[in-house]
């Protein structure tokens, strides 16, 4: 992943939305990227209202229109000075699962910042919140955003499965905090280990089935760090034995992460579903931000 020159943040005007605003603001200000901030008229709703309002709909929907433009307008204007120059606006009609990613094309962006929920908590508690259906969709890397920013990113923590997503993921840590330190992280768990515990297979030799997974893992971990371009004084190593779930979010916890940055697959199509459900917990459990990258950065979201 390249420092990004285009960034694209979307916004619903909620809370959650404005802290990803903000935070892609001081991207740009770091970067030197240019900002465009996006927000998407729910089309059905739109010809919904119509329906009921009959022949004052077409004056309302107008004024509805306008007041978005005026909203935008007004937080690029905030955002401007932290973003160190002009932010752009772009307002559009349609679905936002679509519109989003057709809006990341027209503005050429390589980076898409949205907070990590929107308004309507219940509902996207139900259905699915947009930012997880538009990471499905898309080829670029996505911030979710979940604190406001207070600093740039400090404590950044990189959970691994040794794929070819993993040297990307690390490499796009480096890039969004240059200054951060960056953990490495890669929770292992021993093939058929409940089988073996089961089977009534003593303690102590499962224990050193751990000590060998530990002991590959460490190695493939000093390879994979040996192989970004990364200083070496800010990384560091560590593998954790157990559910990579729990595993990630009991580091973030522990070393006071801000930031969480993940690929998107794993290396079969069994670890894909896996790793996407990884992703999935994150996004939904984690207390800092998640940034979801693809193969070269450039590729698929989450």
């Amino acid at each position: 992943m390249n420092p990004p020159r285009h960034l694209l943040a979307a916004t619903d005007f909620s809370g959650p939305a404005r802290h990803a605003l903000e935070r892609a603001a001081w991207l740009a200000g770091e970067t030197g990227a240019t900002l465009t901030l996006l927000h998407v008229l729910n089309r059905s709703a739109l010809e919904h209202l119509r329906g009921l309002l009959g022949s004052d709909g077409e004056a309302v929907i107008t004024r509805l229109e306008a007041r978005a433009e005026a909203d935008l307008a007004a937080l690029a204007g905030q955002l401007a000075a932290r973003a160190r120059g002009p932010v752009a606006t772009r307002l559009a009609r349609g679905r936002a699962v679509q519109e989003i990613p057709a809006a990341l094309d027209a503005t050429v962006a390589d980076l898409l910042v949205m907070g990590a929920r929107g308004a309507n908590f219940v509902r996207e508690f139900l259905l699915g919140s947009t930012t997880e259906r538009v990471l499905r969709k898309l080829r670029r890397p996505v911030l979710a955003v979940k604190q406001r920013p207070r600093d740039t990113y400090r404590h950044v923590l990189v959970p691994v499965d040794f794929s070819a997503h993993a040297v990307p993921a690390v490499r796009a840590a480096h890039v969004i905090a240059p200054t951060a330190e960056i953990t490495v992280l890669h929770a292992f768990e021993v093939d058929y280990e409940s089988k073996l515990q089961f089977a009534g297979v003593a303690e102590e030799v499962i224990e050193r089935y751990r000590l060998r997974a530990k002991q590959e893992a460490l190695s493939l971990l000093d390879a994979l760090c040996a192989g970004v371009d990364v200083p070496a004084e800010r990384l560091t190593r560590e593998v954790a034995h157990g559910p990579a779930n729990l595993r990630i979010l009991e580091k973030e916890q522990e070393l006071g992460a801000d930031l969480i940055v993940i690929g998107k697959h794993g290396q079969s199509a069994l670890e894909e579903m896996l790793l996407g459900s990884v992703t999935k917990h994150l996004l939904a459990y984690s207390d800092c931000d998640v940034l979801v990258t693809g193969l070269d950065g450039e590729g698929d979201g989450a």
